[in-house]
């Protein structure tokens, strides 16, 4: 008799800001590469999770941090059969900006995480103490406690984690990439080819495709078809029924617009709108 699985996922996402937070033990999900367009912070509570990110492969072990910047393609598996539990926080660029805003009101820019593993048990501590407040699984967490600790966990995180000095700016990708970028954002539904990307791009095929995964590390299909989920997921959050989410978006139907959640978020669309139903 085979050994039973038990995957399982809780997820909180803020109604009003930038903010979510997942909870979940996987043995058999994998993740399929992709990225977020937050920061997205993580500590591992049991087991091991192995995966690559920016051209190397990572291991985080229990007690270790994973810090990812803003579209920072990775994707991710246990380590092992026994599986490992995590928990990751979602937090939109604009909320790192505003807890690092210094007492004159300057802003100081974006941090940047060089090291997507961080062995560093402080940090360990402070992202679990957060990630608590958010899901409220003591019944205790006040909206002002909830935001005490994530403005201190972000100024920790980046004090003690990012890369230094603080950057200001990303490096701008190339023209090829941006161009072709600028079409799959402004033509999210369309049924685009790689010769509709070149010719706006004014380059050839392959000198799209390479610039483009050079620049943001997918191919320009899985770049879109993230696009696509985000979309969803956006819409699922705002109430609009998941078969219709899937075509608004550009998925042939439901199945294939679930399939590819699974893939990427870790549970299923009928999932997510449960939980995001639950904690509002």
């Amino acid at each position: 008799m085979g050994r039973v699985t038990h995957d399982w996922s809780r997820y909180w996402r803020s109604p009003d800001r930038p903010l979510e937070a997942m909870h979940a033990h996987f043995e058999r999900h994998v993740y399929h590469r992709h990225s977020h367009e937050t920061y997205s912070f993580g500590v591992t509570e049991d087991g091991a999770q192995s995966f690559t990110c920016r051209g190397a492969a990572h291991t985080s072990a229990a007690g270790m941090i994973m810090a990812f910047n803003p579209e920072d393609p990775h994707d991710g598996h246990a380590a092992n059969a026994l599986g490992f539990t995590y928990r990751m926080v979602h937090i939109g660029p604009e909320l790192v900006a505003d807890a690092l805003e210094d007492a004159t009101g300057r802003r100081t820019g974006l941090p940047l995480f060089a090291a997507p593993v961080v062995d560093d048990p402080a940090l360990a501590g402070a992202l679990r103490a957060l990630h608590a407040a958010l899901l409220d699984e003591t019944g205790r967490a006040t909206a002002l406690r909830r935001d005490e600790l994530l403005a201190a966990t972000i100024a920790q995180i980046v004090r003690r984690a990012a890369a230094s000095p603080i950057a200001t700016a990303r490096v701008r990708p190339h023209a090829v990439a941006a161009r072709a970028r600028s079409v799959l954002h402004d033509r999210l539904t369309d049924d685009l080819t790689i010769d509709d990307l070149a010719r706006a791009a004014g380059a050839s095929r392959y000198a799209v495709y390479r610039a483009f995964h050079d620049a943001y590390g997918l191919a320009p299909s899985d770049y879109q078809r993230q696009l696509r989920l985000r979309r969803a997921r956006d819409l699922i959050a705002s109430g609009t029924p998941i078969a219709q989410a899937a075509a608004l978006a550009g998925f042939a139907d439901q199945s294939h617009l679930t399939r590819w959640f699974t893939r990427c978020f870790g549970l299923t669309p009928g999932a997510y709108r449960a939980a995001i139903t639950t904690n509002r």
